[in-house]
């Protein structure tokens, strides 16, 4: 293989439990965004829009779907003899298979795979963060400082700066101290997860600490601070423009309804830095007679007969004619019946919804079963569910994957509950 300036090795393994629902079955890169695209897309992207063709993809948690979804990266045109896209997965070593520790050790595991291809410089990373990136000019940033290690950083609002990892930096953006989540944070410069190393120094690094019993083996914990301790050249690299980390329900939702403002703040409509994906084959969308939609994405393939209002309809969700759905997002092949009601509720693939059904309704009442997860008022409802007709379901209710009508022990889903597979209800 001919030796790359640099290559991207993207950190897609992570389990995302704080989605609920939405990753029971599939990686957190994988769960679908913004009515065609998977969160791993915009990564993806970002490599190819910045000239780098040679991207090593780790994963670990449910992988099935993600590797399906990337197969030979066609889409990004990441199909190459000579570079391209490569999965990379725990594997059994001599006697013993092994996980990945951490973000450090899973790049440790295939060090082979970057001296194969030799690299002067690697670019780290995550897989679940949602936003537009030129990683060239991060590189020239790097080379121009003749940094061992640059980091991307965003500002933040001093009052959540204590959510982040946060670089304490001087007027020359030199990076002299580090704080994982302080309590009384210096400055508001937080880590976005995306690393460039110069690859013989980390390649040094990633190895003295795999050798550490106590190690946590990931880059925030052990490979920076290792690094600034030891005095090592270390850069900030401001980044303006839009970025999430779609890792709560919230932010996820949120980030959704940011694509439908008159001017959004985060376009994909940009022409100059088009988003890639592997596109489904189906017929435009269709809008009836009787139906509508306003401010909404509507993806192909979606039959409305009712009314959509500020949502996002992913490809082939059918609106049976007299539904309402409103601040809500509905992922692919999902069918809603008849004269239902949808408000503030997220709806994964393959969901039937019975007719004169109301979803998002009632009260707010934080989840009983799992608080830390469903509690913004956003009810989300399983892959392949099935909702019986005339079901009134409330707020921050969670309905477990493949639920069938014969799981529901009554047609009214107070605010608060779940609704599990094998019909045991959280009353």
């Amino acid at each position: 293989m001919v030796a790359k300036e640099m290559v991207a090795l993207l950190l897609a393994g992570g389990q995302g439990s704080r989605l609920g629902v939405l990753t029971t079955t599939i990686a957190k890169p994988a769960v679908s965004y913004g009515g065609k695209y998977r969160i791993i897309d915009f990564p993806l992207s970002n490599c190819v829009n910045s000239d780098i063709d040679t991207v090593g993809v780790f994963t670990q948690y449910q992988p099935l779907e993600l590797n399906t979804h990337i197969g030979i990266g066609k889409p990004w045109d990441l199909d190459r003899v000579n570079g391209g896209v490569t999965i990379l997965s725990p594997y059994l070593k001599a006697d013993e298979g092994e996980w990945f520790k951490g973000t450090a050790n899973a790049v440790c595991q295939n060090i082979h795979y970057v001296d194969k291809i030799n690299p002067e410089y690697v670019i780290i990373l995550s897989g679940d963060h949602i936003y537009k990136m030129d990683y060239s000019r991060m590189l020239d940033f790097h080379k121009q400082n003749n940094a061992d290690a640059t980091i991307s950083v965003l500002k933040v609002p001093l009052e959540d700066a204590s959510r982040f990892g946060i670089m304490n930096a001087d007027e020359n953006n030199k990076i002299y101290e580090f704080e994982e989540k302080p309590k009384n944070p210096k400055s508001d410069l937080a880590s976005m997860g995306v690393y460039i190393f110069t690859w013989p120094v980390l390649r040094e690094y990633l190895l003295r600490d795999d050798k550490n019993p106590d190690s946590d083996n990931d880059f925030g914990k052990n490979i920076i601070p290792m690094m600034l301790g030891e005095g090592r050249s270390m850069y900030a690299y401001a980044f303006e423009g839009y970025w999430k980390d779609v890792g709560t329900i919230q932010a996820y939702w949120e980030s959704n309804m940011d694509l439908i403002e008159r001017v959004p703040e985060f376009n994909l409509f940009d022409r100059d830095w088009r988003i890639y994906t592997s596109n489904p084959v189906k017929p435009a969308h269709y809008i009836a007679p009787s139906g509508s939609a306003k401010k909404s994405i509507i993806a192909e393939g979606c039959l409305v007969y009712g009314t959509v209002r500020n949502s996002i309809l992913f490809p082939g969700v059918v609106v049976e004619e007299g539904a309402v759905i409103q601040d809500s997002i509905i992922m692919s092949n999902t069918r809603i019946g008849r004269n239902v009601e949808i408000y503030k509720s997220i709806l994964s693939e393959d969901v039937q919804v019975g007719h004169e059904a109301k979803i998002g309704i009632g009260e707010d009442v934080v989840n009983e079963d799992k608080p830390h997860i469903y509690d913004s008022g956003i009810t989300v409802i399983g892959d392949h569910a099935v909702i019986p007709n005339h079901t009134e379901i409330g707020k921050n209710v969670v309905v477990e994957q493949f639920v069938t009508t014969s799981d529901f022990t009554s047609k009214v889903v107070p605010s608060g509950k779940s609704v599990i597979k094998g019909g045991v209800e959280n009353e």
